[in-house]
């Protein structure tokens, strides 16, 4: 199957997330969304909705974050949405884009495309003020990865 990057809407996206996504929602803002296509039928198969880092100390004004991905499950369109991302952020003069995945996944997709795993980020849940009252997605612990202009 030959796979495109195609433009795509924030309120878009958010609905693809909300019909494919194991354990994330909708989220709220993003600098940019993409998605990926069929070539032949122009069916989306996959997006990538990019947004200010959730963690503040991260939220230099040089990075962003992919803050949703979601594919139904054709091959290589993750790893086309994440080169996308960051060929995007490139251009608007973002100088890293962070993601970050359940300790559980493997990781494949982001390093294909470039990406290197930081370590572990996080905790099992949210905690403080900003806690959820349920959690939003599960308990495990995440990878952090990046990649940046320096490599």
């Amino acid at each position: 199957m030959a796979l495109d990057i195609v433009p795509i809407t924030l309120a878009e996206a958010n609905e693809f997330v909300k019909r494919n996504h194991r354990h994330h929602g909708k989220v709220i803002g993003h600098k940019f969304s993409i998605a990926v296509a069929d070539v032949e039928t122009s069916k989306i198969v996959g997006v990538a909705i990019v947004g200010r880092p959730v963690s503040r100390f991260l939220d230099d004004g040089w990075t962003l974050e992919v803050n949703r991905l979601c594919t139904d499950g054709t091959r290589n369109a993750c790893s086309m949405l994440y080169a996308a991302a960051w060929r995007a952020a490139r251009a608007m003069g973002y100088k890293r884009v962070i993601t970050y995945i359940l300790e559980t996944e493997n990781g494949t997709s982001l390093r294909a495309a470039g990406w290197k795993c930081i370590g572990q980020a996080g905790g099992l849940r949210w905690t403080g003020k900003r806690k959820p009252e349920v959690d939003l997605y599960p308990a495990q612990m995440k990878l952090r990865y990046e990649i940046s202009l320096e490599g």
